[in-house]
């Protein structure tokens, strides 16, 4: 059954899913005219390859760990971790151990 989407003025739980992230799923939180949020689950040794979106994106590492490429190197990011990219940047995921992650996308017009 698929999660409703975050209501605005609502709690959403993203504490560390813990014994049941091997299980989990990516999970849309929310999409707006102007942002959208996704539960983003990279399982262990599990690759998003290189791609980039228009709008700028921040990633936040609820828990595990995974490997960031960019083209300037590779960032490890793990429990805790945030970071910002701009729209266009081109990067790809790999997940070093089971992770859940905050994406947050903002969009274009």
């Amino acid at each position: 059954m698929a999660q409703p989407h975050a209501k605005p003025g609502h709690i959403v739980d993203l504490r560390p899913l813990g014994s049941q992230l091997r299980g989990a799923k990516t999970t849309a939180l929310i999409k707006e005219k102007h942002f959208e949020a996704i539960r983003l689950i990279v399982h262990e040794g599990a690759e998003i390859p290189p791609h980039a979106v228009s709008g700028n994106i921040m990633l936040h590492c609820l828990e595990g760990q995974v490997i960031l490429g960019l083209p300037s190197g590779e960032i490890i990011l793990e429990d805790g971790g945030w970071i910002y990219l701009n729209g266009g940047d081109v990067h790809s995921l790999k997940g070093i151990v089971d992770s859940s992650l905050l994406l947050t996308i903002l969009l274009r017009d």
